[in-house]
């Protein structure tokens, strides 16, 4: 009996034995270095002197970086909460349907998600282009008639950074939220249509407790990936002031890329890797308390 448990306990380690070895070189590994290489001087290459938290200190002093700060949790407040909202509408639309026809809606608005993001860029680019966009005509009758250049216009540029991404993720977040609805047994819902209750008191007494951790996983997967947000600014800021619009990750690429400051740009990474940790753990531990109550 001992010798059975013991072979079952060597199999199990020699099972996680190459998982354990892949996440220790490509993350803990890489996570040690960068913390020791935020406290040098070093070159993104190379080796350089220990400076402790002067690299730090530079970060506090440099409008540029508080700069990105802003804009990525201005991106953050733009994006998250509507992706959210968006997905759960979405969710309980496709869910009311039946047959082939529930499966392509669902299809058609988790198709964008597949796309790469340079397949978006070039759509919503042109969408919104300035002279021939369809997007235009939405737009022309707030500006009295006038085309709009609307990613070169630095108050329009992050919410329709934001706009796109929301369409971009709209489909995933619906997708889960459908697992959520199809976890509620229907007899719940058929014990309150007998009670006499209506749609929206069956939604806010129902529906909406049982699928609130379905809301907080998505919203702190939204959370982490908007926070870390890249491509979409990247590319669609090709054409105007790159330092207006920049966010941190564009920041830490800037530092340690085409600066060459591997040490600060390590020191930048550490803000935005204890930033993700801080606000994602008190969002989920913050909404699962809610939910508890």
């Amino acid at each position: 009996m001992i010798r059975s448990r013991r072979n079952e306990i060597l199999v199990a380690y020699a099972l996680l034995a190459p998982f354990i070895l892949i996440y220790a070189v490509l993350f803990v590994y890489p996570s040690l270095k960068l913390f020791v290489l935020a406290f040098t001087n070093a070159p993104l290459i190379g080796s350089g002197d220990w400076v402790g938290f002067k690299n730090f200190q530079r970060l506090w002093s440099d409008r540029l970086f508080w700069t990105s700060i802003w804009n990525t949790i201005y991106f953050v407040i733009l994006s998250v909460i509507p992706s959210t909202v968006l997905g759960l509408v979405v969710a309980i639309a496709v869910n009311r349907l039946t047959g082939w026809l529930q499966s392509l809606v669902l299809a058609a608005f988790f198709l964008p998600y597949i796309l790469p993001v340079s397949v978006v860029y070039r759509i919503w680019s042109w969408m919104f282009d300035k002279d021939f966009g369809i997007a235009q005509t939405v737009i022309t009758p707030f500006t009295g008639g006038e085309h709009v250049s609307v990613f070169r216009t630095l108050p329009l540029f992050m919410p329709a950074v934001a706009f796109v991404t929301v369409w971009w993720f709209v489909g995933f977040n619906a997708l889960l939220f459908i697992a959520g609805l199809r976890n509620i047994s229907r007899e719940i819902y058929e014990a309150a249509e007998l009670d006499g209750a209506g749609s929206w008191t069956t939604f806010r007494r129902i529906t909406w407790p049982l699928i609130w951790p379905i809301t907080v996983l998505v919203m702190t997967i939204q959370l982490i990936l908007q926070l870390k947000i890249f491509d979409q600014v990247y590319l669609f800021a090709a054409n105007v002031r790159t330092d207006a619009t920049m966010v941190m990750v564009q920041y830490i690429l800037k530092q340690a890329f085409q600066m060459n400051k591997g040490g600060l740009g390590a020191a930048a990474s550490m803000v935005l890797f204890i930033l993700i940790v801080l606000v994602s753990v008190l969002q989920f531990q913050l909404l699962r308390a809610r939910g508890e109550r």
